[in-house]
Formats: structure tokens, C-alpha cells, sequence
């Protein structure tokens, strides 16, 4: 990954090649932020963000014994959730609470709307959140690298 504050704080996720499905790295300065910039990225991947209006909003409340699993649950809950609402999203507020003791327990509002074919043209879509190379790690900033199956 490469190194340098200066390079986290220009971007807040970056697609990488990869041979058949999509790769990317998300950053943040908190676990929050890197997860609300990834789950940004995994839509982006699918529909351009610009096209979708919030109008309704769901509720994720999810529970992990690391921060990783969080992340694989939260990514792996947004594909869920566009597939059985049939709904787009556009903005992830994440709150997370971890103590020594007790799970890692997130709880997150996403805002969006259900599919519109007329204005959300797909790129791509996502199958699942890939267990392949995907990992979590903290330098500067924290970030997340995922590989979806599209």
C-alpha cells in the first residue's frame, strides 16, 4: 500500500486493476470513515452516486468479534440489502463501539432510493464481497482493500 499522510488525505478511495472483478482501497482517518468511504466506493463501482437522491433510509446494526469480520459483514449487508429492497444508496453514517471485553458492534443509517432504470444505469453489478486479499490495516490512516465478484 503506498505510504505518506499526504497521499491518505487526497483521496478517499482508489480503484486498483484486477484481472476480472473490481479491487479497490478505501481510507479514513477513523474505522468509521474508511467504512463509509468503502461502502462509497462499492456503489460507485456499480451505479454513478450524482443519480441517486436520498429518500428513504435503512438501519444496519451488526456485531463482530474484530474489526475485519465488521467490515466484511457491513460491506457483504449493503449488497444484501440492495438486492432484497432493490434499492441504491448514496450515504453511510457508521457509528462503531468497541470494548476490550465485548464485540466489535456497529450501527449505521444508509440513505437512499429504491432502483429508478430510467436514471441509474448500472456499470456493474455485485455479486459478493470477496474474502480474497481483503484485509485491513492502520499506518497513518486506516484503510480496507476489497475485491468484489461481479
Amino acid at each position: 500500500m503506498p505510504g505518506g499522510s499526504n497521499y491518505y488525505q487526497m483521496i478517499p478511495f482508489e480503484y486498483l486493476e484486477h484481472t476480472a472483478d473490481v479491487k479497490f482501497r478505501a481510507y479514513g482517518k477513523t474505522p468509521e470513515e474508511m467504512l463509509s468511504n468503502a461502502a462509497a466506493a462499492l456503489f460507485k463501482s456499480m451505479v454513478d452516486p450524482a443519480t441517486i437522491t436520498v429518500k428513504e433510509t435503512w438501519k444496519v446494526e451488526l456485531e463482530a468479534f474484530d474489526l475485519e469480520d465488521l467490515a466484511y459483514q457491513w460491506l457483504s449487508e449493503i449488497v444484501f440489502l440492495f438486492e432484497t429492497e432493490s434499492a441504491v444508496f448514496a450515504t453511510f453514517s457508521i457509528k462503531i463501539e468497541q470494548d476490550r471485553t465485548e464485540p466489535w458492534k456497529l450501527q449505521a443509517e444508509i440513505g437512499g432510493e429504491r432502483i429508478d432504470l430510467k436514471r441509474h444505469a448500472f456499470e456493474n453489478e455485485v455479486k459478493a464481497i470477496t474474502r480474497h486479499k481483503f484485509g485491513i490495516k492502520k499506518n497513518d490512516v486506516w484503510c480496507i482493500q476489497v475485491i468484489l465478484d461481479v
